[in-house]
């Protein structure tokens, strides 16, 4: 197989499943490591895809557009998994009760959430700006943002240590790169070493990852899954994979 066809082959593997790992492309791709890897290189220098750790992810359609037309072009962000990810939603939005205060993270998966919950007599905490501002311009009544430095790139205010003592919310919602038995895992170190501060500031940690992502380790372990207090994923995941994160002691459900 040709570099080109190669190529085409991986990015169209990646548009279906949003992340790889090196050894799934491996397999697919029928190389070495070594030579996945320098597909990889190329493909991440020429801005097709980005760079993880022991693997790649998509990059974004909503993370390259221009600030002034990301706000216009919530409705049309390119989502993987969407029809799974909407279903993740909806059941999640059943465990929110009225009055409640909410913390959302970042991630496509917390923007269907966030449509899904906008205006619900719910408080929405969050530090990811274009849901924020899909709340206020869809006329939620209750949006809290979270102060901290502003990343540009992912378009949030990271979390600063001094996080508010009285900051408290009913569920932290929140989505990954992947989870197997030892946690849930996120890509972006920075980021996640942000989000980190929030766990202490409720008592359920609820986790929303489409089926693709499950039993993967991908990033750095963001928290240890004796700390999550639900999964809600998609009908679609591998029973197998499903029945050793329950034996290992967590709750699941499937959307």
């Amino acid at each position: 197989m040709n570099e080109q066809i190669r190529h085409a082959n991986l990015l169209k593997l990646l548009e279906q499943k949003g992340i790889l790992s090196v050894p799934e492309l491996v397999d697919f791709l029928k190389v070495s490591p070594a030579t996945v890897r320098r597909d990889i290189t190329k493909l991440s220098t020429e801005g097709k895809l980005k760079k993880i750790r022991n693997g790649i992810e998509t990059i974004s359609y909503f993370f390259n557009e221009t600030q002034s037309n990301k706000l216009k072009k919530i409705d049309n962000l390119k989502i993987s998994n969407l029809d799974e990810k909407t279903r993740i939603a909806n059941k999640a939005a059943t465990l929110c009760k009225d009055g409640e205060s909410v913390i959302l993270t970042c991630g496509t998966t917390m923007m269907v959430l966030g449509r899904t919950l906008c205006k619900r007599n719910l408080q929405v905490i969050t530090n990811f700006l274009p849901l924020a501002n899909y709340l206020i311009e869809n006329d939620h009544e209750s949006v809290v943002i979270t102060g901290g430095q502003y990343n540009k790139n992912q378009a949030i205010t990271l979390y600063s240590n001094n996080l508010n003592d009285a900051f408290y919310a009913d569920i932290v919602f929140t989505s990954g790169k992947g989870l197997t038995t030892q946690g849930l895992y996120k890509t972006d170190v920075l980021i996640a070493n942000s989000e980190q501060q929030i766990l202490p500031k409720t008592s359920k940690l609820v986790v929303l990852l489409d089926s693709s992502k499950l039993d993967k380790a991908v990033g750095m372990l963001f928290t240890e899954l004796k700390n999550i207090s639900l999964l809600i994923t998609g009908k679609e995941a591998n029973p197998h994979i499903i029945n050793k994160l329950r034996a290992s002691g967590l709750n699941i459900i499937l959307a």
